[in-house]
């Protein structure tokens, strides 16, 4: 497991532990990082500030890369910055 755990803004630290303990937002599968993807983290960014993915099966058997290479991938391309990465989960968030 890898952990962020610098936050400065309180409402997302509230944020984060709602999504954490809750359910997954979004599922990265075997079409992997499209634009339609990343427009929709995106989003999804910028209203919650926090999303949380999963990434399915049939992405780690098409490409061959560790969860914590995917999740600095998608945080680079959405400007944002990953929190944590536990299993096949990672969640990032956006504070500005």
């Amino acid at each position: 497991m890898w952990v962020d755990k610098e936050i400065s803004n309180k409402n997302i630290k509230e944020k984060i532990s709602e999504r954490v303990a809750g359910k997954i937002d979004m599922q990265l599968g075997k079409s992997g990082i499209t634009e339609a993807f990343l427009k929709e983290v995106e989003f999804r960014l910028k209203k919650q500030k926090v999303v949380k993915i999963r990434v399915l099966k049939s992405f780690r058997r098409v490409f061959n890369t560790s969860i914590e290479k995917i999740a600095e991938e998608v945080a680079e391309k959405t400007n944002s910055r990953v929190y944590e990465v536990r299993g096949f989960t990672f969640t990032l968030i956006k504070e500005n």
